[in-house]
Formats: structure tokens, C-alpha cells, sequence
């Protein structure tokens, strides 16, 4: 794993405080904080887990292909997890949340599946090994935070969170300084934000190099950035300092999308408008998705986002930190967050990535 000295121990689990009157939960508040947080998750029901098959019941397990995968039946066929072949992704059965962002749109994720690490990259048979085991029985039908969680932690009008060391390691995240020459028809804010310019500490990669914040770019991240924080700092993912140097997920939309990293679900043909792929049921909660928006960057990915699955009007929705919004979020300025139908996100998805 990636270490600085000091690092920060961060919670394993965040408290949910449930508000009257409603099902609805939200993150433990500071007391100033109580009036701006919007209702991010809520829990509304609960999986049976005797009956799906971690109590009692025979467990069945399926290997299908593309991609290759290995996936966990219940005595009653459900499917009770999913792990695919050259990923640490699991996507777990569990009870069911409601993901919604009311400041920037009505659509709401109702999931009951729950991203997580594995600790070592899954493979065939590994669900006969020890590690494999210990892992599953920790944290299926367990309601710690998952990748998620995380990256809701991070929306608009999320609460500070700190660490034992006074970190503020969740909040409300922006996008980036707002840009110099953005009224010259350039971008309106500035990119480079990485997640140590977020929590305003340096932080030493696994290469040795050693990156320093930015003051101007506190508590923000753009895109890559983003997921670099919900997988990497928070999640435990390997992490380079840059696109070339290290392993683990690297800095930019592009590098992480040609990376070897991971299983590439929907394969990378190319960045014109002929090569958006055209079939993406593949996709499951949890996939890295990778888009080409800007004809400036030539030939690079320039925008990365991370699959929920589909809200409640059947949309295929995704979560990424964004110019228009200022930040993280599920929301419709700019473009709805839909890789369905031939909308803006939509018509520029190129690849699909499962880590």
C-alpha cells in the first residue's frame, strides 16, 4: 500500500444517524452541520441472509465468461456475489440503499449491491483458499462503508469528516480553482487536483516520489483525482504517482484506462465517435467508466467516472467529479450522468475498466 509518514488511521466505519420521521439516513453531524446536508443514503431493507445462503442452504458457484468470472448462487439460484478474474472488485449481495443528490437531480440508485476490495486479485478456484474465505465471511451482509459510500461522502453538502490526526478525509469536494483564463474559452476550472491536494497533505507513493499539496487546490479533486481518493486513499488500492512511475492506478483518466491494471470489461478501440461501444449490459456497480469529451486532448481519455448501476427510472448511472457541478456528483448539469441512450456522457463512453 501506498504510505506517507504519519499517515493517518482512518474509521473503518462511518456512524448513520437515522432522522425522524423518515427512513432516510445520513452521516454523523457536527452540530452546525445538521441544516445543509442533503440525504444521501438511506437503508431500506434488509437481505435475508439465512435464506441467500450464508447461513444454512447450499451455496452454488457459476463460472461464466466475458469476462471471466466466478459467481455465488444462493440454494435458491439469487446471486449472492460476483468476482471477476484479473480484479479485486467484489460486488456483494446486501441490504438495500437509496443513493440520491436532490441539489443537482431527481434520479435515485436503489442498490443492494456492495462494492468492495478483495485483498489479492481474484482468479479461478480462489474461493478454496484461506484468504478468500476469512475476506467473505468479514464482509458479506456487513454494512461498513464500501467504495460507495465513499464517494457519496464527497457530493455536495457531505459533512467533514476528520481522522484522529485533525485530517479532513470526507466533505464536500470542489472540482478545482476556478481558472485564470477561463473567459478565453478554456475551461472554466482548473484540473490537477489529486485527493493529498484534497486533504492538504504530502503524500509519498510506493515509487518514493513525494507529492506536495497545493493551497489553492484544498478540498478539491477532478476527476481522476476523485477515484484516486475513493479507491486508493480511502478503499486501500495501490496508487502511482504518476502515469508511468510505480504501480497501482494511475494519475489520469487516460493512464488508468491503457493501463494493465485490473479486467477491461468494454475493450478500448479508440477515442472517435465510430468507437463508442456498442453493447454495455457488461457493466457491473462498481466498473471504472472512461470517456472522450474534449477534441483538444487529441488522442487521451479525458474523463473518468465510476458505475452505480441503474436508478429508479432505469437509467445506467455514474458518479464522477465534474467542472459544472463543482465536484462529485450524480447530477444532470452539463449532461445527465447516463451511459444509456445517445446523450452527452452516453455518446462519448469509449471503455469500461474493473479494478
Amino acid at each position: 500500500m501506498p504510505k506517507r509518514k504519519g499517515r493517518p488511521v482512518l474509521h473503518a466505519a462511518t456512524v448513520l444517524t437515522l432522522l425522524a420521521g423518515s427512513a432516510y439516513f445520513t452521516f454523523e453531524l457536527r452540530q452546525d452541520e445538521q441544516e445543509k446536508v442533503p440525504a444521501v443514503q438511506s437503508v431500506t431493507d434488509k437481505v435475508d441472509l439465512e435464506n441467500s445462503g450464508k447461513v444454512g442452504g447450499k451455496q452454488t458457484w457459476e463460472r461464466l465468461r466475458a469476462p471471466a468470472r466466478s459467481v455465488l448462487r444462493s440454494e435458491g439460484g439469487a446471486v449472492i456475489a460476483t468476482f471477476t478474474d484479473g480484479a479485486r472488485t467484489a460486488t456483494l449481495k446486501g441490504p438495500s440503499r437509496t443513493f440520491t443528490e436532490p441539489s443537482n437531480t431527481k434520479s435515485r440508485v436503489v442498490t443492494e449491491d456492495w462494492v468492495r476490495l478483495m485483498p489479492e486479485t481474484w482468479r479461478k478456484g480462489a474461493e478454496k483458499e484461506k484468504w478468500f474465505k476469512d475476506w467473505f465471511k468479514e464482509f458479506y451482509g456487513s454494512e461498513e462503508d464500501d467504495v460507495f459510500a465513499y464517494a457519496f461522502q464527497y457530493i455536495e453538502g457531505a459533512p467533514v469528516k476528520k481522522d484522529d490526526e485533525g485530517i479532513a478525509y470526507a466533505g464536500d469536494a470542489s472540482f478545482g480553482p476556478l481558472n485564470p483564463n477561463g473567459s478565453e474559452g478554456n475551461d472554466l476550472r482548473d484540473e490537477l487536483s489529486d485527493f493529498y491536494d484534497y486533504l492538504g497533505i504530502p503524500y509519498t507513493f510506493r515509487d518514493g516520489v513525494t507529492q506536495q499539496p497545493e493551497t489553492q487546490r484544498a478540498r478539491a479533486v477532478d476527476c481522476s483525482g476523485f477515484q484516486r481518493l475513493v479507491w486508493g486513499y480511502r478503499a486501500r488500492y495501490p496508487l502511482r504517482s504518476s502515469d508511468t512511475s510505480g504501480d497501482g492506478l494511475p494519475r489520469s483518466a487516460n493512464g488508468m484506462a491503457r493501463s494493465d491494471i485490473g479486467a477491461d470489461i468494454i475493450p478500448l478501440k479508440g477515442v472517435g465517435a465510430s468507437d463508442r461501444p456498442s453493447h454495455i449490459d457488461v457493466l457491473q456497480p462498481g466498473d471504472l467508466v472512461f470517456f472522450k469529451l474534449d477534441q483538444r486532448t487529441k488522442q487521451r481519455l479525458d474523463h473518468v467516472g465510476m458505475y452505480m448501476g441503474h436508478d429508479t427510472d432505469g437509467h445506467m448511472i455514474f458518479v464522477s467529479s465534474r467542472e459544472e457541478v463543482n465536484g462529485p456528483t450524480i447530477g444532470d448539469k452539463g449532461g445527465t450522468s447516463r451511459l444509456d441512450g445517445n446523450g452527452y456522457y452516453a455518446s462519448t463512453l469509449r471503455s469500461a475498466k474493473r479494478l
